[in-house]
This record gives C-alpha cells, structure tokens and sequence, in this order.
C-alpha cells in the first residue's frame, strides 16, 4: 500500500486537494491517473480511501469513496532521548522508531548534553515520512525540545523508567516490562546523565533500568528501548 499523509482531512471530508509536490509524485512519479485509487491518512487514526477525479501534476484532486478508523494500540511509549552531536543519529532514531511503533518522542537537553539545538521541521518530515513507509495511521507526537529540569517536572502516568550507565543498582527493563501499560522511558546523551539527574529521577520515582550488557550509543538505546516495548506488547 503506497501511504499518502493529509493532516487537514476528517472524516466529514468529502475532496481534497493535493499539494504542488504530492501532485507532481502522483501523476508524475507513480504515474497515477483519473480513476486510480489512493489511500490517504490523517496520522489520527483514519485510512481514506480515494478516487483521482483531476490528475494534474500541480492541482491533483481526489474524492474519499471510503473510510475506516483503527483503535489506539493498548498502550503508549513516550521516550524522551537526548538530541546526539551528529544529527543524522538522531534522525535515524526517530525513523527506526516510528517504523517500529512510538506515540511520543520529547528531546530532552541534559547537563553532559553536546547538541542543544534541533531542527523539529526536519524531524518532522522524516516522522510523517517512516509513518508512512510502514503504513501507520497514527503519526508519532513531537514535543519541542525542553531541558531535563523542566521535563522531569510533569505528572506522568504509566511505569517510568530511566537507562544509563552509572555502576548502581539497575534493573533490567525487559524484566521490568508489562504489556498494555502506559511507559516513558528517558535516554540520556553521549555522556550519559550526570549524577545529579539520575537522583532527579529516582525521587521522581523512575526506574533506573540497563538495556544490556554493553554500552550503547544514544540512538541505539533508543531503538532497543523502543523494541522491547514493542515485543512485550505483541
């Protein structure tokens, strides 16, 4: 299924219209043409089905002949990752994990933090663009990027979690795991959390977790983070 992505549409939308360059891919690239059907989603959980009425490569224009909804999963991830020096790194974290399947994701800016600037344009495309490689109705959340201070603040709901590094008591996050419950699960940046943070997150009552024996790098933490959640709740 070749997946199209249209935020404005609901369920009462009966056309719609597409942009300059989706029109151009349509007809130009995939070679669509009047008749052919498209199947189109919100990222809110809708799967619309389409018929080209107009295949211009600058105003394509389709009308919905069908639509579905699928549920929620039966729980939510929220990993909140520091952003890594290369940017690339984190670019692939968030197309591994929104293939594999993520509600939230939050950069969170820490004290060893080398990178404290991000792109959320950018991010935002490759989100939209693994969401529908994978063919998912439900586009991950970006949350702007905010320092651990302020992020270890809110009320969370669910099992909470923190991996890193420091030679303390951890325990093992796949044994931690329970299916259909609600988790976040912070990952700290190239040089780990400081001291101060993980103390932080202990009296806010986060699990110090390890994700194995070796030592992984930011976005791969992520990604086995984001995996194992993934794998308990199948």
């Amino acid at each position: 299924m070749q997946l199209f992505f249209n935020p404005d549409i609901d369920e009462h939308t009966p056309q719609l219209t597409f942009s300059n360059e989706e029109s151009k891919h349509i007809v130009k690239v995939l070679r669509k043409s009047v008749g052919d059907e498209l199947d189109i989603t919100n990222g809110k959980g809708w799967l619309f089905k389409a018929q080209i009425t107009l295949a211009d490569i600058r105003n394509c224009i389709a009308t919905i002949s069908s639509k579905t909804f699928q549920d929620r999963r039966n729980y939510r991830l929220h990993l909140a990752v520091a952003p890594t020096k290369m940017n690339d790194r984190y670019e692939w974290f968030l197309e591994k994990a929104t293939e594999i399947g993520i509600d939230t994701i939050t950069p969170i800016i820490c004290d060893h933090s080398e990178r404290k600037v991000i792109k959320p344009d950018r991010f935002e495309k490759i989100i939209q663009s693994a969401m529908k490689q994978s063919n998912q109705l439900y586009l991950p959340t970006l949350n702007d990027a905010v320092s651990f201070k302020d992020f270890i603040k809110q009320d969370f709901e669910g099992a909470l979690f923190i991996g890193h590094c420091e030679e303390t008591q951890r325990k093992s996050l796949k044994n931690e795991l329970k299916a259909t419950q609600d988790i976040t699960i912070l990952i700290g940046p190239e040089g780990d959390f400081s001291v101060k943070e993980i103390e932080i997150a202990l009296k806010h009552k986060f699990i110090p977790v390890t994700l194995g024996e070796t030592r992984l790098r930011t976005e791969t933490a992520a990604i086995v983070a984001c995996h194992s959640v993934a794998f308990v709740n199948e």
